[in-house]
């Protein structure tokens, strides 16, 4: 089986990702392409990663179109990345909303696996252990992502070996997991708080309603100028008054919204809808 694919082979492909997903590639992720895809020629019965890309960009079945997808998106993911995050949610953030009437509602944007959306939940948690009583409704996530696979991984909230290695302290693992044969189950209190559903960021966003923070964080840089400026701006649509924004460690808004104040956090930065 050939993984390798020409120029028009590549151009095609690139044209179909953006499209259907808006995600960007450079001109030189021939190999990247390459790697995610040749994983899926037996599974399609195809000899060739070229041959399979063009059943891609013809018509095609919609398995493919999910399994392609599912291959080009699913990027690295860990419990609580970059730690400062899930730090300001209880030194700040919770803080400040925590007598907020019918509790705090926490979109998790592109939350693959569900690490994301867990980690927020389980510092939830910790912030309600620490303040009893001041919290006076729940935390509610929604997970967002466009693989309805990686969905389906995140409602079922269960983990191998590996992915418990990544981020989750060993005080962590004990206290909100179970071990269930080969993988984790996260408590149920956790997994109460969270739900998942697949979703495009390039479609509309009014069946999700509105949120007091949005976790948008390692995703944008996939995105074209335009398309940034204009998830942002649904993304604002979609906060509360006042509401909070985490994007990626290397993500800015600058050339792309106005609509938000930075806050430097030392470490890190969080954005305030103005």
């Amino acid at each position: 089986m050939s993984s390798q694919i020409s120029l028009n082979e590549y151009n095609s492909f690139k044209e179909f990702l953006e499209q259907h997903c808006g995600l960007m590639l450079g001109d030189n992720k021939h190999y990247l392409v390459s790697s995610r895809l040749t994983g899926l020629l037996e599974e399609f019965n195809v000899p060739t990663v070229g041959d399979l890309i063009q059943k891609i960009v013809g018509r095609p079945e919609p398995r493919l179109r999910e399994r392609v997808i599912e291959a080009m998106t699913t990027n690295e993911t860990f419990w609580f990345r970059d730690a400062f995050p899930f730090d300001i949610l209880q030194s700040t953030i919770f803080p400040e909303l925590e007598s907020k009437v019918g509790g705090i509602k926490v979109w998790s944007s592109a939350c693959s696996s569900g690490q994301e959306a867990y980690s927020i939940s389980m510092a939830t948690e910790e912030y309600r252990t620490k303040n009893p009583g001041k919290m006076r409704g729940d935390v509610r996530i929604v997970g967002t992502d466009i693989s309805a696979g990686i969905v389906k991984a995140a409602q079922k909230g269960c983990y191998d070996n590996l992915a418990m290695t990544r981020g989750l302290s060993p005080e962590r693992k004990q206290k909100f997991f179970q071990q269930a044969g080969e993988c984790w189950q996260v408590n149920a209190n956790i997994k109460a708080r969270a739900s998942f559903r697949e979703m495009n960021l390039l479609q509309s966003y009014s069946l999700l309603g509105k949120f007091d923070i949005v976790f948008c964080r390692n995703v944008l840089i996939y995105f074209s100028p335009e398309n940034k400026r204009d998830i942002l701006e649904r993304i604002r649509q979609t906060l509360s008054p006042r509401g909070f924004l985490f994007l990626g460690a290397s993500e800015s808004l600058s050339n792309y919204s106005d609509a938000f104040e930075m806050i430097r956090c030392n470490p890190g930065v969080l954005y305030r809808l103005k």
